[in-house]
């Protein structure tokens, strides 16, 4: 019998995979709820859920039963026919986000693309900009993908160096300011794209009430509000959208991550039928957008967040989570960021970042990652309990209330 061991897993990966992730050193083989476990049975508790994509925990019950069940079925058609799923699935979706329809892709980049397209060519037909002049408003030290168009309004280096020539048409200012926004605004701009809350940045959160002024300043100057939460989705930041926190909803709305429920990718953008309608057959598309097994998986996501009130749990227990780390006065800790279950801990440059943290933390028993380099990011499973936090807090406590 040929058993493997980390180092053999890690050899075997290192040889064959090329290198654009460096991941903490363990192979993961197991997961259920709030647990996974290595391939040498220890146990740990999942403090990332796949960057949000796992809202519900590992291997949700009510989700797995919905993929088998679909799987049993049929899985693609591929949008040249239609499938009992997809209507459905986005009717739900649609309900609880408040638009009038979607157009589903499957990773969150894809809906970031469509977004984009949909926002230029509504510019070019509603607005009568000349063809090609569209510009896009961004922020700096966003985070929307990976595609040479995205990167291209990235402003963080590593993201861009290598990859030109870059997609024009896109113009940056800094995340939460509202003057810079009116400023940047031409005869040409078609929409402003933002996050609620900048994940990848570090969990920066910005002041109170910004959405709601940008809303009012995108509809006072006849440019689209798009809202990418495809992280801070599907209750993440205490509501089932963060937009719900202000009652600012977008004008399109782009989701992915936990509405695949962890098991498929899944992804959408959503808007008002006016802005829909801007493409036609042909236009766009995906071979596996809105495919039925996504779809079914969809449902049972969206019903999972609904039937266990997580959105008001992930508020209650987020606050809780928050509060108590910010009782461990811990002389790394240099700030304390949030809103619901993504939370962001910012350890003081002068302690070379925030990996040897997170490796610390690995080897008793909890995992997460570092981003921005400086940024320790907690965004357990939705499904926690608060005696699980309270077990975290003790691990997180003799970490970063120790020398390391």
């Amino acid at each position: 019998m040929n058993i493997k061991t980390t180092v053999n897993y890690l050899e075997e990966v290192n040889k064959y995979s090329a290198k654009n992730y460096n991941p903490l050193p363990l192979i993961l083989e197991k997961g259920h709820g709030i647990f996974v476990y290595d391939i040498e049975n220890n146990k740990y508790i999942d403090m990332l859920s796949s960057y949000s994509a796992l809202n519900y925990g590992h291997r949700h019950p009510k989700i797995i039963n919905a993929l088998i069940e679909q799987a049993s079925n049929i899985t693609l058609t591929s949008r040249a026919f239609h499938n009992t799923e997809m209507g459905p699935f986005l009717k739900k979706l649609c309900e609880i986000s408040g638009f009038d329809q979607g157009l589903l892709m499957n990773s969150g980049a894809e809906a970031v693309e469509t977004g984009l397209k949909a926002a230029r060519k509504w510019g070019y037909i509603n607005k009568g900009i000349e063809e090609n002049a569209g510009e896009i408003i961004v922020c700096s030290n966003n985070f929307h993908g990976r595609t040479i168009s995205i990167v291209s309004f990235s402003t963080e280096e590593q993201y861009k160096k290598g990859f030109g020539p870059y997609t024009p048409g896109f113009k940056s200012i800094p995340f939460g300011d509202t003057d810079a926004l009116k400023k940047a605004i031409t005869p040409n701009t078609v929409a402003f794209l933002m996050e609620p809350i900048q994940g990848e940045a570090g969990v920066i959160v910005p002041k109170e009430g910004i959405l709601k002024e940008i809303k009012e300043i995108c509809k006072t100057n006849n440019i689209l509000f798009i809202l990418d939460e495809i992280q801070t989705g599907f209750g993440r930041t205490g509501k089932n959208f963060a937009f719900q926190h202000e009652d600012a909803s977008p004008d399109v709305l782009l989701v992915g991550k936990a509405l695949g429920g962890g098991v498929y990718p899944v992804s959408a953008m959503l808007s008002n039928k006016e802005i829909m309608d801007v493409f036609k057959p042909g236009d766009h598309g995906s071979t596996f957008g809105g495919n039925p097994l996504g779809a079914a998986v969809g449902i049972a996501s969206l019903d999972v967040l609904l039937e266990e009130d997580l959105a008001r749990k992930s508020l209650e227990l987020g606050k809780y989570f928050i509060d108590e780390l910010g009782k461990l006065n811990s002389p790394y800790v240099k700030e304390i960021r949030g809103k619901g279950l993504l939370i962001g801990v910012e350890i003081k440059e002068e302690y070379g970042g925030a990996r040897k943290f997170c490796e610390k933390l690995m080897t008793l028993g909890l995992l997460c990652k570092e981003t921005h380099e400086h940024t320790i990011r907690f965004a357990p499973p939705l499904i926690i309990s608060k005696e699980e936090i309270d077990h975290c807090l003790s691990i997180i406590k003799e970490v970063l209330c120790n020398p390391i």
